[in-house]
């Protein structure tokens, strides 16, 4: 995954609503956008579906925070694509949850994650980049799928349990496991990322 920084600086003209609400920010290019809202902390948003709730509350997720800039993109006109991807969680790609894997007897847990796709780059404004940190990089996805912003909630989860269903019947540690119990384990090491 790369960073914010390999978006080209499109300069932005008037557009619709989220343009405005970056350009009302002095935010007057993709690349600057994308790198205010990789910036903001992690954390749920209040209502998902409001296109500018990670503004309004300065947070988001990677689903808020990728639509956000796909929004944006779309009112521009540029090429850029929301993508879903299903990919083995664990604490070695996604610190911070190696804590509650391992309270359950877990090494790892399929996870939903949100991103953009530009000239077929992945690019990521939420995790930390491993040139950062010890994070090993998130390159093998399981499922990838392009989705628009109006996907990010129920659908997203429709895929991500579905893929979790079929995940836990292969995995012989997990088989006595229902699927509540996993999504449970699963919200816990979200919730621990937002510490």
């Amino acid at each position: 995954m790369l960073s914010w920084e390999a978006l080209e600086p499109f300069a932005m003209r008037n557009g619709g609503p989220v343009t405005a609400s970056f350009l009302h920010i002095k935010k007057f290019n993709l690349r600057c956008a994308a790198g205010y809202v990789c910036e903001l902390p992690y954390g749920r948003n209040s209502d998902p579906s409001d296109p500018l709730v990670v503004l309004a509350e300065q947070r988001g997720t990677c689903s808020t925070k990728h639509a956000l800039i796909r929004r944006l993109a779309i009112e521009q006109g540029y090429d850029l694509a929301l993508m879903l991807g299903i990919f083995e969680m664990t604490d070695e790609n996604t610190p911070g949850v190696g804590k509650v894997l391992r309270r359950y007897g877990i090494s790892g847990l399929v996870e939903a994650h949100c991103y953009l796709r530009y000239m077929n780059r992945r690019i990521d404004l939420t995790r930390a980049r491993s040139e950062d940190r010890n994070v090993e990089p998130l390159e093998h996805f399981l499922h990838e799928e392009e989705i628009d912003p109006s996907q990010i909630g129920e659908y997203k989860v429709g895929v991500h349990k579905s893929f979790l269903k079929r995940w836990m019947t292969e995995r012989p540690d997990l088989r006595r496991s229902s699927l509540d119990q996993l999504w449970a384990i699963r919200e816990e090491c979200i919730a621990s990322l937002s510490t």
